[in-house]
């Protein structure tokens, strides 16, 4: 029987607990903190500290686009113990998981505004995705949190944009 067929435990459709939520919003404290000291201090700023806050934000930012990669990986590993092949999903997961930190890549290297909105772009499209990707994966439940999570990073990313 193929991993799509195999029915998932009940707990792969629960929603994120209590430490996962505090923890998620909790990383967008440096996309909120960059946002603002962005705005309120870009202009007043020498360069120097401030495009070390702007590389700053960048580098995290491409690293979360990264982590949301990561997680396709994990959660395919962790269904392979359960006789998982792969399928046409586990393959695209694959390939997704490796498209999001080559994005974050591409982001950090690009000029600090362009990569900024490229991430902000690149946070949106992760999103839509996995909202495809997700529920077959089993994991439906955590949609609503990403969702969140989704719309203030992208934001931030966006501010700061527009800012530099």
């Amino acid at each position: 029987m193929s991993s799509a067929s195999a029915p998932l435990p009940a707990h792969h459709h629960a929603e994120p607990g209590p430490l996962a939520r505090r923890l998620g919003y909790l990383g967008l404290l440096p996309f909120i903190a960059g946002a603002l000291f962005v705005w309120l201090l870009g202009t007043r700023m020498d360069d120097d500290p401030f495009f070390f806050v702007v590389r700053g934000l960048t580098a995290y930012a491409a690293l979360v686009v990264s982590f949301l990669g990561g997680l396709h990986w994990g959660m395919l590993m962790w269904q392979s113990g359960v006789g998982a092949s792969e399928s046409s999903l586990h393959q695209r997961a694959l390939w997704v998981g490796i498209a999001y930190s080559l994005a974050g890549l591409v982001a950090v290297v690009m000029p600090p505004y362009a990569g900024l909105a490229l991430i902000g772009f690149v946070l949106i499209a992760c999103y839509l995705i996995d909202r495809k990707l997700y529920p077959a994966m089993g994991t439906a439940g955590w949609l609503t949190l990403r969702f969140r999570l989704t719309v203030v990073a992208s934001l931030c990313c966006f501010l700061a944009a527009a800012q530099i």
